[in-house]
């Protein structure tokens, strides 16, 4: 079972990497927000239980919420169902609400970052030219 669950991670990383990188015509905040809903739709675990062949004999463990899900919607178990999907909407509101913590926190880096970069042995001209959005070449000498 380990096994399963490291093959299940590097699986999940390899799908949330491309479709964030699939996002890439989204501004940031909806690109992480979407992928980290997904990531938490992916990564919320939930217990399961399932009879075997034998009677009154059942299997139980853990497995990703989404497939729990899936596995009673198909077999049409209203019972298992209806907590594990209110369990993967629950993740998917965490996984959005990490995204949008985590655009806000670069958001707000990013200020700061601009703010703090000052070279005392600048001349005014030069930090004016260089605020101005102006491209300029490097200069060697």
């Amino acid at each position: 079972m380990p096994l399963l669950w490291l093959v299940y991670v590097v699986l999940s990383l390899v799908v949330l990497l491309t479709g964030y990188l699939g996002l890439g015509f989204l501004p940031r905040l909806p690109r992480l927000v979407i992928t980290w809903a997904v990531a938490g739709v992916m990564w919320t675990p939930s217990h399961f239980r399932l009879p075997l062949l034998e009677e009154g004999e059942f299997y139980s463990g853990f497995a990703p919420a989404v497939m729990v899900a899936a596995v009673a919607f198909l077999e049409n178990n209203r019972e298992t169902f209806l907590p594990v999907a209110l369990l993967v909407v629950v993740g998917a509101g965490v996984g959005a609400l990490l995204g949008l913590l985590l655009w806000w926190r670069g958001r707000h880096r990013r200020t700061h970052e601009h703010d703090d970069v000052v070279d005392n042995d600048e001349t005014p001209a030069a930090a004016d030219r260089r605020g101005s959005g102006e491209r300029h070449e490097p200069v060697i000498g």
